[in-house]
C-alpha cells in the first residue's frame, strides 16, 4: 500500500535526453518513468553535470568499451530484469555526474529509503566488459534525465559497499555533483603503478638478440617472477625455473594476452606488433641492448588511459633497469615544472587549480590553451589561488608563444595522438607524461621511442574513479577546503543539454555545464548573460561564480511556474 501511494505521485513519463545511435541525441518528451522491481530504487535527479566523456560516447556510441554487455561479475539473469541496462546499439540516457533523490524502493530494498540524497559512483569495476567495465551513464542509463532507475545488485560492490553515497541537504546539488569530475582528476594523481611483474602473471619474451640468464635472475630477484613464460626467440630459454613455451612467432600469439612482455632488441616493426600483446593493465618492457629504433615508432597510445598499458624501457641490457623508471603514484613532485595541455576546460581548470592548491614545494604550474577567453576565465579563478600558494602560475597561448620546457609532468587534456608526441620531445629526464584525456583505446601515435627510452620517461593514464577519490573530495567539499562550484561555467534544463554537449564539443564555454532536469524549459545560459536573462537569479552570484543560494533561487523559480 505504501509503496502504490508513493508511486501515485511519480509521473508515467517524462524528459529525457537519449542517445539513439552514434551523434545522435534526441529530447524524448515521454520517456517511460520505469517502476522500480523488488531490487529496485528510483530515483529523482536533481543535477547532472556535462562530461567530455559524453562527447566520448555520442562519437563512439555501441562501439565505446563501456557501452558493451556485461560479460563477468553479476548473474546474466539479473541483468534481464533491469530495464536501464541497455548495451550495444539499445537507445541510453548519458550523464553520469549526478546528485539523486530517492523517490521510491522495491520491496526488497532495505538499505535505503525514500527521501535519501545521493551523490552517484558511477563506474562498476567488478562488472567486466570485453575491454573495460560498465558503467552508469553508458551501458546502465545515466542522468539526463527527470528520474533514473538503480538496481542494488548492480550498484553494490563484491566487498558490500555501495555506490551512492550520502550528502546532506547543506551544499547545493551542483557542488555534489561536480565532486565526480574532481575526483576523476584526483584519481589521475592518486593511482599506484605496479612497480614489479604480475606475480602468478603470464610473461612474454621476445628476443631479436641473444639474452642472458643473468639478467632474468637481476630481474627476477628485485621484482618477481610469472606462472609462465612465452618464449619467441631465435636462441633457446634460459634456465630460469618457470615454466617456458616456446613460440614460432609473434603473429600467432594471442592478442592483448600477457600481463609483462620484455622484448629485446630495436627492430622497430616488431615492437609496433608487441602494443597488441598487452593485456590489460599490463607492461611492455623495451630493452634495447645499446640499439635505436631510428625512427618514429607507431605506439598504442589509446590504450594508456582505458587499458592500464605501461610503457618502460632502458638503452641498456638489463630489463630490471627499465622497471626502476616506474613511479610509486601518479603523483606531482616537490619542484616538478607541470605543463596542463588544454587548461582552459572544464577538466583542465579542476588539474591547474587541483596541483596549485596541493601544497607541494616548488612546483610550477604552466597552463596552455588555444582560447584566449577560456585562458582568462582560468587565469581569473587561478592567479590568486597561485599568489596565495606561492606557485609560479603561467598561462600561455601555444599559438602565439613558446613556452620553455623541459617539463618534469605533462598533463594532456586534448585526446590528441600528435599532443602525446610533442610531450615526449618537451619532457625533461624522468618525466611523467598524464593522457588524461581518453584517446579510444585502439588508437595509435608515432612516437620517438628512442627519446622516451633515453629519457626514462613514464605515460600515464586512468579512467573513472574509486569511491575512496569520490569520498575525499567530498570530504574537502563538506569542510568549506574545496569550492567545487568555481567549475560552473553554465545552466540549463533538458532542453538545452543537447546544446550544451555541443558546447562541450566546440570547446566555447569555459567550464562546466550543469543541467537541472527540474526547470523545463531552460535553455543553455552561460553564467556570464545571467544578469541579462535570470537577473533575479544573478544578483545571488559571488564575483560571478555559481552558490548555493543561486541554485536555490532557480529552483524556486520553476517550481513556482
Amino acid at each position: 500500500m505504501r509503496e502504490a501511494k508513493l508511486m501515485a505521485n511519480i509521473p508515467e513519463t517524462q524528459y529525457a535526453v537519449q542517445l539513439v545511435g552514434p551523434d545522435k541525441l534526441v529530447l524524448n518528451k515521454s520517456k517511460e518513468v520505469f517502476r522500480p522491481g523488488r531490487h529496485q530504487i528510483l530515483c529523482r535527479v536533481e543535477v547532472v553535470g556535462l562530461c567530455f566523456s559524453d562527447l566520448k560516447l555520442l562519437k563512439q556510441f555501441s562501439s565505446h568499451v563501456r557501452k558493451s554487455e556485461i560479460v563477468s561479475g553479476i548473474d546474466p539473469e539479473i541483468l534481464k530484469e533491469i530495464p536501464s541496462y541497455v548495451p550495444g546499439e539499445k537507445p541510453t540516457v548519458p550523464g553520469h555526474e549526478t546528485v539523486v533523490r530517492i523517490e521510491a524502493v522495491g520491496a526488497g530494498v532495505e538499505d535505503f529509503k525514500e527521501g535519501e540524497r545521493y551523490l552517484v559512483q558511477t563506474d562498476y569495476r567488478w562488472l567486466h566488459t570485453a575491454s573495460s567495465n560498465g558503467a552508469f551513464g553508458y551501458n546502465f542509463e545515466g542522468a539526463l534525465q527527470e528520474y533514473v532507475l538503480m538496481d542494488e545488485r548492480v550498484i553494490t560492490t563484491p566487498e558490500g559497499e555501495s555506490m551512492l553515497i550520502p550528502v546532506s541537504e547543506k551544499l547545493s546539488a551542483s557542488a555534489i555533483a561536480l565532486v565526480e569530475p574532481w575526483a576523476c582528476v584526483e584519481d589521475a594523481y592518486a593511482s599506484r603503478e605496479r612497480t614489479s611483474l604480475r606475480a602468478d602473471g603470464q610473461m612474454l619474451v621476445v628476443a631479436d638478440v641473444e639474452v642472458s640468464e643473468d639478467a632474468f635472475r637481476n630481474l627476477f630477484n628485485r621484482y618477481g617472477r610469472p606462472a609462465e613464460i612465452t618464449w619467441v626467440a631465435k636462441s633457446p630459454p634460459v634456465e630460469l625455473n618457470v615454466p617456458v613455451k616456446r613460440g614460432a612467432n609473434i603473429s600467432g600469439l594471442t592478442d592483448a594476452g600477457y600481463d609483462d612482455v620484455i622484448y629485446f632488441g630495436s627492430e622497430a616493426n616488431t615492437v609496433e606488433t608487441l602494443f597488441g600483446k598487452v593485456a590489460s593493465g599490463g607492461l611492455l618492457n623495451i630493452v634495447l641492448c645499446g640499439g635505436k629504433f631510428g625512427r618514429d615508432v607507431v605506439t598504442m597510445v589509446g590504450r594508456v588511459h582505458y587499458g592500464g598499458a605501461r610503457y618502460v624501457g632502458t638503452t641498456g641490457w638489463d630489463p630490471a633497469e627499465s622497471m626502476e623508471v616506474i613511479p610509486d603514484a601518479d603523483e606531482i613532485r616537490p619542484g616538478d615544472k607541470i605543463n596542463v595541455i588544454g587548461a582552459g576546460g572544464p577538466m583542465g581548470m579542476m588539474h591547474v587549480i587541483r596541483n596549485i592548491c596541493q601544497d607541494i614545494e616548488g612546483i610550477s604550474v604552466f597552463a596552455g590553451d588555444l582560447d584566449d577567453n577560456r585562458l582568462a576565465t582560468l587565469t581569473k579563478i587561478a592567479a590568486p589561488l597561485a599568489k596565495k600558494n606561492d606557485v609560479e602560475y603561467k598561462p600561455y597561448n601555444p599559438a602565439r608563444e613558446k613556452v620553455a620546457g623541459p617539463f618534469d609532468y605533462t598533463v594532456l587534456m586534448a585526446p590528441v595522438p600528435d599532443l602525446v608526441a610533442a610531450s615526449v620531445r618537451s619532457a625533461a629526464k624522468r618525466g611523467i607524461i598524464n593522457i588524461f584525456a581518453g584517446i579510444p583505446a585502439t588508437v595509435t601515435g608515432k612516437i620517438d621511442l628512442d627519446a622516451y627510452i633515453e629519457k626514462q620517461l613514464y605515460f600515464i593514464g586512468t579512467s573513472g574513479s574509486t569511491l575512496a577519490d569520490m569520498k575525499c573530495v567530498l570530504e574537502k567539499v563538506e569542510s568549506g577546503r574545496l569550492d567545487t562550484n568555481v567549475s560552473v561555467a553554465a545552466i540549463c534544463g533538458l532542453e538545452g543539454a543537447t546544446e550544451g554537449i555541443r558546447a562541450v564539443e566546440n570547446r566555447s564555454i569555459a567550464g562546466k555545464i550543469i543541467v537541472y532536469p527540474a526547470c523545463r524549459g531552460l535553455g543553455l545560459v552561460p553564467l556570464e548573460e545571467l544578469n541579462e536573462k535570470m537577473p533575479e537569479v544573478a544578483e545571488y552570484l559571488s564575483n560571478g561564480l555559481w552558490t548555493r543560494e543561486a541554485e536555490v533561487k532557480l529552483l524556486e523559480i520553476y517550481q513556482d511556474s
